[in-house]
């Protein structure tokens, strides 16, 4: 029991961590991250540690990307769902033409 709670609060903490850097980004990365991070934990198994880790890789990416001023869009092109996909393990979901469409809707507001 120890274990897991320790594990919950450290995951937490790292959560946090996580989402402070988030807020450091500059505006248009802010954006397309919170829109990803909605659309990737319609797709989380289990604990969700598995999206965590997708979206801490993408935090790093952003991180290095805006620290090198590029713009977003040049980072993850206009088609923010296969940007996702092709991070995400072979899944199929009823829902995914719909949430492509809404996660794409950002780009074009960014374009």
């Amino acid at each position: 029991m120890n274990n897991l709670l320790t594990r919950l609060i450290g995951d937490k903490k790292d959560w946090k961590r996580m989402e402070a850097r988030a807020a450091e980004l500059p505006a248009d990365f802010r954006t397309v991250y919170g829109e990803m991070k909605n659309y990737l934990w319609r797709f989380t198994a289990g604990d969700g540690m598995d999206i965590v880790a997708i979206l801490r890789d993408i935090l790093d990416l952003f991180e290095t990307k805006a620290a090198n001023a590029r713009a977003v869009l040049e980072v993850t092109r206009p088609d923010l769902d296969t940007f996702c996909n092709t991070r995400l393990p072979e899944q199929h979901d009823a829902y995914r033409p719909k949430l492509r469409t809404n996660l794409n809707e950002v780009t074009q507001k960014l374009a």
